[in-house]
């Protein structure tokens, strides 16, 4: 098969990724991981696929009303669907480049097969949230997840491993987050821990894998607090929440005095309707 341009293959693959429902695409070198140094050796592209040239990662965003609902079963739909749209588009797009004489391999939107073996081993053979950031989509949060333009953390990631040079898309240079610390302070589980010295919050992994358990059982994982309360993302124009951020704030607080406080009825019904409460399975 006649040997397409880099630049036409950008193109036709960027046609594709969005044709099949993909929000976003970005090009990433695999030399960005080892000229960033942020992510160990073995989890980096060439690693794993070793005729690695470029990493496309796509992504569909998570409609805001929804992830405000959170902990939901329409939420937890949510997730799983979007999940699915992922792994389709990109099983598709390593079938659409190995027929025109490109290998590639697609790297599932997860990748680790439940919250107890997450809980044993924490962490996926590959992240797409750096992976995001090395294509351009975004910068990191104080949450540790992507943030984007289009709609702040409220994004689902794919990565596709591609042998062939395409040309790549820019990093981008200025930071998203404006460390207003509403994630770490809305942590229902205290996971997050702002620092002085960097964006990114402290960790406590355990913790956060502790609250998907609970989450699991109830039928309305994931929590996704982090990403329903930040205020980055032009999906709040959109949705006209503005970036005001008191309502998650005072979220906890005023439903423990008040369980059925107005400003928060239409979240409350989501969670109350699909899955059980955390008192409901203390008496399961």
């Amino acid at each position: 098969m006649d040997k397409i341009e880099p630049e036409k293959l950008k193109e036709n693959i960027t046609d594709f990724v969005l044709g099949k429902g993909a929000d976003i695409v970005g090009f990433a070198p695999a030399e960005r991981w080892d000229e960033a140094g942020e992510i160990p050796p073995d989890f980096r592209p060439r690693s794993l696929f070793p005729l690695t040239e470029t990493v496309v990662v796509a992504g569909m965003g998570m409609p805001l009303p929804i992830v405000e609902t959170t902990p939901s079963a329409a939420h937890m739909e949510l997730y799983n669907t979007v999940n699915r749209e992922l792994d389709g588009l990109a099983y598709q797009l390593t079938r659409y480049l190995g027929r025109i004489g490109v290998p590639a391999i697609a790297f599932p939107r997860d990748g680790y097969g439940s919250i107890k073996i997450l809980k044993d081993k924490p962490y996926a053979a590959f992240s797409h949230v750096y992976a995001g950031k090395y294509a351009g989509l975004g910068t990191i949060g104080q949450n540790g997840v992507l943030l984007t333009p289009e709609f702040g953390p409220r994004v689902r990631l794919v990565s596709v491993l591609v042998g062939a040079k395409l040309p790549p898309s820019p990093l981008r240079e200025e930071e998203l987050c404006i460390n207003c610390k509403t994630c770490s302070r809305c942590c229902p589980v205290g996971a997050l821990t702002p620092r002085p010295d960097r964006i990114k919050a402290d960790f406590v992994v355990q913790s956060c894998i502790a609250r998907a358990e609970e989450l699991t059982r109830r039928r309305c994982y994931p929590c996704g607090t982090c990403t329903k309360v930040c205020p980055v993302g032009q999906d709040r124009e959109l949705y006209r929440t503005g970036r005001s951020v008191q309502k998650y704030l005072e979220e906890a607080a005023t439903l423990q005095a008040n369980p059925d406080a107005p400003q928060y009825k239409i979240w409350n019904h989501f969670r109350r309707w699909g899955s059980w409460s955390k008192e409901e399975m203390e008496k399961r």
